[in-house]
This record gives C-alpha cells, sequence and structure tokens, in this order.
C-alpha cells in the first residue's frame, strides 16, 4: 500500500506537473507527499529510501515521547509483520501518558528557553503542569495560545501569566517575543528605525507594544510553597515614541502611542469615567482588579483569531520543523517577504487543514508522521543535518531532557528501581546525577531553529561524567541482565544494541564487541565499557 501511494504520487507530479490543491476529503499525508515530491521533480532532486523500521521506530518515540523505547518495545515492533503497525504505533504513542509530557517541554522551550529573563521564571512548574494539561487534553491550539497571552489567574495555581513575567514593565520585550513565538513575525528590527526589508515601521512597532504598555507583575502570595504573581492591566499608560535612535536627543520624553494592530485600524476603548482614579502601581499579596478595558485580551483575540494572517501560518510551520527538522520558513519565527518559503503550496494547505480541523495538534501531527515524506530515511549522500528539499530525514541532537532519560531507560535504572520497589525521586533525579550539569551540557543546542554546535564540554561530561552512574549494577538493569545471562555473547551483544540503539548490531559490530566482552581479564570493567561506548556514541546523542 505504502509503495502504491509512492507510485501514485510519482505519477501525478510527472503528468501534472504541479500538485493540484488538496480537497477535503484528500488525507493532509497525501497532500504532504505530494508537495514534496513536486519540489523533488522541480529542483532535480533524488530522494533516499524509505526508512528501515528500526528507525522510525527509534525517531517517532523520541520525536513523540521524548524518550527511546525499552527493549521488550523495540522487539514487538520490529518483530511484528502486520503493514499499519507504523500507522498503528503512531496513534498509540499519540495516547500515551509521555506524550503530553514531552510536547510540554518542547514548547516551555519555544515561550521561555533555557534561561529566560525576569525574576522567579526558572521556577515555573505552574505553567509547565497547565501546558502538560493542554496537550493531554488535546486541547485546540488557539485556545490554550490565548490563554497564555490574556494571563489569567496565577503563576503557581494556573501558569500562564508567568509568560508575562519574563518582561515586566517592559512592553517592548513583551510585543518582540509575542509576534515571533505566536506570529513568526520579527518586530525587533523597527524598533530602532523602519524596518530596512519590510513594510513596519517604527510606529508599527510601539503601536503593538502599546497593548503591553499597562501591565504589571503583581505579587499575589504563597501558593503551595512558591512565589506566586499575577498580571495586572492598569487603565492608564502609553508607550512613549522619541522616533529613530539617530534622531534621539537626551531628556526627550517622547509622544504617547495608542494601540494599533498590524496592517489594522487603531484600538479604540472607551473614555474613562470623570474622576476616575486609580493607584500607580497594584499593591502586593492581593488579586489586580480587571481594568475597564483588556487591551491585552483584544490583542490575544486578535492574535488567536481563526482568520489572522500570520498566527495559523506560524504554527503549522512551527510544528512542522518540531518534526521535520525544518520550516518550510527557515528560520520558523520569520515569516517574511524576504524570507519566502521552500514550498508555498504546502505550507498553504498545512495551514488550511490546521484551521479546518480547528487548531486539533493531535490530528495535525498523526498526518505529518504517517506521510512518507516523514519516514524517509536518514542515511544518504546529502549531509546537511535539515535538507531544504526534505529528500532525507533530518538528524537533530537529543535535549537534555530526552538524553537524561533516555539514559536512564537504556541502561536499565528505571528497571532496577521497580525491581527494588523504590519510587522514582523525580523526572531529572535519578542517584548520582545533577540535572542542572546535564541543562549546562547538553541544553542550548534546541533553541527552537535547529541550531547545534557541540563542544569540548560535551565530550568532557560523556568521558569522564556522571553518565557512568547511570550503567546500574542492581539486579533489573541492564548491565545485570547481560552479566547474568547464560546465552553466547553474540545474543547478549545484539541484546545491547536493541536496548540502547533500538536496532540489532550488524555482524561486523558482533563480532568486535564479542572480541571485546568475551576474554576473561576484568569481565566486569569491559562489560560497562562496551554499555558507555553505545550509550555515548554519535548514533545515540542524535535522533535521525
Amino acid at each position: 500500500m505504502r509503495e502504491l501511494r509512492w507510485i501514485v504520487v510519482f505519477v501525478c507530479c510527472v503528468l501534472g506537473g504541479v500538485v493540484a490543491p488538496a480537497t477535503g476529503a484528500e488525507p493532509l499525508r497525501d497532500v504532504i507527499d505530494a508537495q514534496v515530491t513536486a519540489g523533488w521533480k522541480s529542483n532535480g532532486v533524488t530522494s533516499v529510501e524509505p526508512s528501515t523500521d528500526a528507525e522510525f521506530l527509534r525517531r517517532v518515540y523520541l520525536d513523540l515521547l521524548g524518550i527511546v523505547p525499552t527493549y521488550d518495545e523495540a522487539v514487538a515492533f520490529l518483530n511484528d509483520t502486520a503493514p499499519d503497525k507504523r500507522s498503528k504505533l503512531i496513534d498509540r504513542l499519540l495516547e500515551h501518558p509521555r506524550y503530553a509530557v514531552h510536547q510540554a517541554d518542547v514548547w516551555d522551550m519555544v515561550y521561555f528557553g533555557r534561561n529566560p529573563p525576569g525574576y522567579g521564571t526558572d521556577k515555573r512548574e505552574g505553567f509547565q503542569n497547565w501546558l502538560a494539561e493542554q496537550f493531554r487534553s488535546n486541547r485546540p491550539h488557539n485556545v490554550w495560545a490565548g490563554q497564555i497571552l490574556r494571563a489569567e489567574g496565577n503563576t503557581v495555581e494556573q501558569g500562564p501569566p508567568m509568560f508575562f513575567v519574563q518582561y515586566s514593565r517592559r512592553p517592548e520585550d513583551a510585543i518582540e517575543a509575542v509576534t515571533q513565538k505566536f506570529l513568526g513575525v520579527q518586530l525587533q528590527c523597527a524598533r530602532c528605525h523602519d524596518h530596512p526589508f519590510e513594510g513596519w515601521t517604527q510606529l508599527d512597532f510601539y503601536g503593538m507594544a502599546a497593548y503591553y504598555s499597562r501591565l504589571q507583575v503583581v505579587n499575589v502570595g504563597k501558593k503551595n510553597k512558591l512565589t506566586a504573581y499575577a498580571i495586572g492591566e492598569l487603565n492608564r499608560g502609553e508607550v512613549l515614541f522619541t522616533g529613530s535612535v539617530s534622531e534621539q536627543e537626551l531628556g526627550k520624553k517622547g509622544t504617547p502611542v495608542k494601540p494599533k494592530l498590524l496592517g489594522g485600524e487603531p484600538f479604540t476603548e472607551p473614555e474613562l469615567p470623570e474622576g476616575f482614579k486609580e493607584p500607580r502601581n497594584f499593591p502586593s499579596g492581593k488579586v489586580p482588579p480587571a481594568p475597564k478595558t483588556s487591551r491585552k485580551n483584544a490583542l490575544a483575540d486578535w492574535v488567536t483569531a481563526a482568520d489572522n494572517p500570520y498566527f495559523a501560518k506560524a504554527a503549522a510551520n512551527r510544528i512542522w520543523a518540531q518534526f521535520m527538522g525544518k520550516g518550510i520558513v527557515q528560520p520558523v519565527d520569520n515569516l517574511a517577504d524576504a524570507n519566502p518559503p521552500s514550498h508555498p503550496e504546502l505550507l498553504k494547505q498545512l495551514t488550511a487543514s490546521l484551521v479546518e480541523h480547528k487548531f486539533d495538534l493531535k490530528q495535525f501531527i498523526r498526518e505529518i508522521l504517517n506521510s512518507n515524506s516523514y519516514q524517509l530515511s536518514s542515511r544518504g549522500p546529502v549531509t546537511d543535518a535539515m535538507p531544504l528539499w526534505y529528500e532525507r530525514a533530518r538528524y537533530r541532537p537529543l535535549s537534555a531532557e530526552e538524553l537524561l532519560e533516555s539514559w536512564m531507560t537504556v541502561g536499565g535504572y528505571n528497571d532496577a528501581l521497580k525491581v527494588s520497589g523504590k519510587e522514582p525521586e523525580g523526572r531529572f533525579r535519578p542517584r548520582g546525577i545533577t540535572w542542572d550539569y546535564v541543562r549546562r551540557f547538553f541544553g542550548r543546542p534546541n533553541d527552537g531553529v535547529g541550531n547545534f554546535q557541540g563542544g569540548l564540554h560535551e565530550h568532557l561530561y560523556l568521558n569522564n561524567g556522571q553518565v557512568h552512574q547511570l550503567i546500574s549494577k542492581q539486579t533489573g538493569s541492564l548491565y545485570d541482565t547481560v552479566a547474568k545471562s547464560d546465552q553466547p555473547w553474540g545474543k547478549r551483544v545484539e541484546r545491547m544494541f536493541l536496548q540502547i540503539l533500538t536496532r540489532r548490531p550488524t555482524v561486523t559490530e558482533t563480532e568486535k564487541f564479542v572480541a571485546h566482552l568475551s576474554p576473561a581479564d576484568d569481565p566486569q570493567g569491559r562489560l560497562h565499557e562496551a554499555i558507555w561506548t553505545l550509550m555515548t556514541c554519535s548514533e545515540f546523542r542524535f535522533n535521525h
């Protein structure tokens, strides 16, 4: 069936030249394959072969759950002969409890990054738990994105207000972040002068920043032993426009700027009652009252509207990039005339599908992952990490979260805990591991736009760091299982490869590992070294 679909797509491209737009009855996965194949043809590109089952299995587990499969999961899938086993696996993983946890990790990095500005933003469990619940319940993307921008409640019990805590009393910084992360529009160049490449002016920038000119971060007391913050919005206050940076003068106060949407009309709000008074700052310890008119909420409504010319396109492009390695527009936060899409019709179709299905992310992700384009092999002559025409699957470094939890899985740390009857101390607290070190050394590559630069710190940690602590010798661990096995070394090496790399070893790999492990001198050290080698090799470090 999969081969037939490729033939149909190829014939359509050869005979028609340009693939016709998708109809409502045409699965998005077929639209994706038709458009990607058309891109290959028009650019003289040859694609690689489809991925092997082992490649696909590891890739889809990491992309959806943020961990590699267990040994039992790998064996069960690889031995399954059902023709639809990939589609069924995708469905199962989308309903797995880890799906929500991992997607919350991914989007938390979108909204905050590793080192967010603002006091207290490193302690954002409320936001992270809330975000996981959005994926757990499959709440529409535009709904929960709007909740972030409305910032109701507090940072501990609800979560969303934490986004604006990063930009306390900095409306210009806030609007830069909102336009990039929610709309894929970079306005920062218009902050100091009219944009040199786009149509945005300085007044456009400050007209958008004016929507956040009245926001204040308010300490509303302790909740669950954490300081809780709320976002208050005053009824007065404007941003001041002082002109181009080159024309600014010392002591110049500037002109107040009223809110105005990009490409839209100025925001109108009713006059305040005569004699209306309010404090310049909201008092701590009290929930701030709602304003007479909320500029913040008005902007949230506009940003997440289905007909917003930027929001749905930015979301479709960002999610596509998450699973395909790069955006159709890359970087994903720069949807601009000067940065055209590689596949304009495909981006149009993806955007239309997301809107048509009311921003249902599971449906959208399911279609991408079921496409032949996603399921290509990562092996081929093209060496780019993110192939321009998607002719080969991308490879990306594992995030710090993926790396540590996958190490815990393959080393058998979690299995040993179960056997001992002990409960995990937390996601990132295995014995002997300092999460801050892992985050510091491996956390930076995942910046949302695909940049990666390995460094000496990674090599030093992998060789001399705490990863050795995860090669547990306790009952139930991989080390214990292999050491106590009475199977020949070839079978035990196969077990190690399946558990760590989610594939069976080649003949050459088996021979080399058996030769290393067979001698009687220092058997414990040799086995530890073999497991460590697989856990720290480049193949494990990347998702491919």
